[in-house]
């Protein structure tokens, strides 16, 4: 999408100014800094839910206060890249003196103003807070300063930004537009982690995140096509980015995935009612689609099938104790439902930790 003031009447530019940049961006109030006609033009591409933009204008102050705030549904976080003339940038009571190169991270849920004393050019990376994972603590030590990008990791960022903003997203394919999106949140929250932590130390690791990947885990266990890939997708990070969170977890994505689900299962073939659903349907509720790979897993986790588990549940409520462990069919000391599985086992509960 491409908005311009050539073809505006001089007398409505800036008003019409003010509205493209308001309606592409976030609400900003936006004033020229001299006489005469204002130009302007904004460019505007999306990359999966990255906004990719290039403003370029004749001198203004831009200001985003509490007031428009308010009229913002989403929060976001941008990054601006500046490729021609300089800004000075406020945002958390700090100050900084952009220049050509320079790279600024700033908060859409806070007030802050750039002022442009002359022609410029900048880029514009828009992405939902939540997906970068950092703290909110992070942000705000890293916003209000001006990046430079003369060494080190912002050296490697700033061709890749600028090359990547003048490149047409509607040329890749909607796979891998969401996949080159998650790397560049990647690569934001690296710069952010960076300035944040120069000593190398993160005390703020983004468990947040890891807590609400598992809650969607458990939400959607029902759903047969969850997987890492969707998971990435509407958490709006990048599959690489979802597998690192689990790193430090003992468990992997997909482990997960299953192992909630076989606890689940073995919870509702475990109860007992007058109706009880067959194997068959608990494991097609709880997202197996294959019955025979469902008792495969079942097997290979609690060392007994799906129905001889019900079987063990029935005994033992048929006789008011639970059933030995050694009298238990297809249990063989030592596999999963031995040792301390096995008091999980006759309460009618998976092992811990399976």
């Amino acid at each position: 999408m491409v908005l311009t003031t050539a073809s505006v009447p001089d007398q409505d530019k800036v008003a019409y100014w003010n509205d493209a940049v308001s309606r592409t961006l976030v609400p900003m109030e936006v004033a020229p800094r001299s006489e005469g006609p204002f130009d302007g033009r904004i460019t505007t591409d999306r990359l999966g839910y990255l906004q990719v933009s290039t403003v370029e204008a004749d001198a203004e102050r831009v200001s985003r206060t509490p007031e428009l705030i308010a009229r913002s549904s989403e929060a976001l976080v941008a990054v601006g890249v500046q490729m021609s003339g300089t800004a000075t940038f406020v945002q958390d009571g700090r100050r900084a003196e952009v220049g050509e190169g320079d790279l600024v991270v700033y908060d859409t849920t806070r007030p802050y103003s750039f002022d442009y004393p002359q022609r410029f050019t900048t880029h514009v990376f828009q992405l939902p807070r939540r997906a970068l994972g950092v703290s909110d603590s992070d942000i705000r030590q890293v916003t209000g300063n001006a990046i430079g990008t003369g060494d080190g990791f912002g050296a490697m960022l700033l061709p890749f930004l600028a090359t990547l903003a003048s490149s047409p997203a509607a040329g890749y394919p909607p796979t891998v537009a969401d996949r080159l999106a998650g790397n560049v949140v990647e690569l934001f929250a690296t710069l952010i982690a960076e300035r944040a932590h120069p000593d190398g130390t993160d005390a703020d690791a983004p468990s947040h995140l890891v807590l609400r990947v598992r809650d969607h885990i458990n939400r959607n266990l029902g759903d047969p096509d969850l997987s890492p890939e969707r998971i990435a997708r509407a958490q709006r990070i990048s599959v690489r980015y979802l597998h690192r969170l689990f790193e430090g977890e003992g468990t992997t994505v997909g482990q997960l995935i299953r192992q909630r689900r076989l606890e689940e299962c073995g919870r509702e073939l475990a109860r007992r009612g007058r109706t009880a659903p067959t194997v068959s349907a608990v494991a097609q509720r709880w997202g197996f689609v294959s019955p025979a790979h469902f008792s495969r897993s079942f097997r290979a986790a609690y060392g007994v099938s799906p129905r001889e588990w019900r079987n063990l549940r029935t005994a033992r409520e048929d006789l008011g104790r639970a059933p030995a462990v050694t009298s238990a069919p297809g249990i063989v000391p030592g596999t999963a439902a031995g040792g301390h599985g096995a008091d999980r086992l006759g309460a009618g509960l998976p092992p811990s930790g399976r």
